[in-house]
C-alpha cells in the first residue's frame, strides 16, 4: 500500500452534512444580524479555523451570539445525515486492507459524536481529532500532526483526505498526500489547488492510497 495511515476529514468528505450546515449559518446570520447572504459568502471559511472564526469573519462583534444560535439549530439536525456515497464500503474496504484511519475535523469533539451516533463508523478510526483539540487549527498542520503523533506515524506514510482548499492547505504544510474530494458541495473543487489529486467518486480513493 502507497499510504498506511489515511486520515480524513469529516463534514462534506465522510458526512454528508453541507445542506444541514448551509441551513444554520443562514438560519444564525438571519437571526441574529438580518441581511442578505449568498451561500459562498457563508461557505467560504467552512472547514478552516473552526465556527468561532466563521462568524468572526461575519461579525467580528456578534460571534458568540452567532455560535450559540448556529449551534442550537444545528445539532439537531445530525438526526437527519447520512454517509457521503460510497464511503461507507471504501473505509470498511480500507480497514480490512490494513490501513490505519483517522479523522481530523474542525467540529467540535461533542458534535463529532452526534455524527458517530447517527452513523455508526467510528469503531473504523484509531484516532479522531476535534477542533477543540488544538490552539492551531485547518489550515495548519497541527491537527493533522497530533493524529500522526497519536498513532505514532509519520507524514510520509500518511494521506489525508478532505473537500475544502484548507484541509489541502494543512495535509500540504504538514508533509502530508493531499487528496481533494468533490463531492462535498460546501467548496467547489476548482478551490482545491494545493491537493496533490482531485477525486470524484469515492471507490477513486482504494486505487490512490
Amino acid at each position: 500500500m502507497r499510504y498506511p495511515v489515511v486520515l480524513f476529514d469529516l463534514d462534506g468528505t465522510v458526512v454528508d452534512t453541507g445542506a444541514i450546515i448551509l441551513a444554520s449559518m443562514r438560519h444564525a446570520v438571519e437571526t441574529v444580524l438580518g441581511g442578505e447572504y449568498t451561500d459562498a459568502q457563508l461557505l467560504a471559511t467552512v472547514g478552516g479555523p473552526g465556527l468561532e472564526a466563521q462568524m468572526h469573519a461575519l461579525d467580528p462583534a456578534r460571534v458568540d451570539e452567532l455560535v450559540r444560535v448556529y449551534r442550537a439549530h444545528n445539532e439537531p439536525l445530525h438526526d437527519t445525515i447520512s454517509v457521503c456515497e460510497g464511503m461507507d464500503i471504501v473505509l470498511d474496504e480500507l480497514h480490512d486492507r490494513g490501513h490505519r484511519l483517522g479523522v481530523v475535523t474542525a467540529k467540535r469533539r461533542a458534535t463529532v459524536d452526534l455524527a458517530f451516533d447517527r452513523i455508526p463508523i467510528e469503531h473504523l478510526f484509531e484516532t479522531v481529532v476535534g477542533g477543540d483539540e488544538t490552539t492551531e487549527h485547518k489550515p495548519h498542520p497541527a491537527p493533522l500532526l497530533l493524529a500522526l503523533e497519536r498513532m505514532g506515524a509519520t507524514p510520509d506514510e500518511a494521506a489525508y483526505v478532505g473537500d475544502s482548499p484548507f484541509d489541502m492547505q494543512a495535509a500540504k504544510a504538514g508533509g502530508l498526500y493531499a487528496i481533494g474530494v468533490s463531492w462535498g458541495r460546501i467548496h467547489e473543487p476548482e478551490t482545491l489547488t494545493d491537493a496533490d489529486i482531485v477525486i470524484h467518486d469515492a471507490r477513486e480513493l482504494l486505487e490512490r492510497v
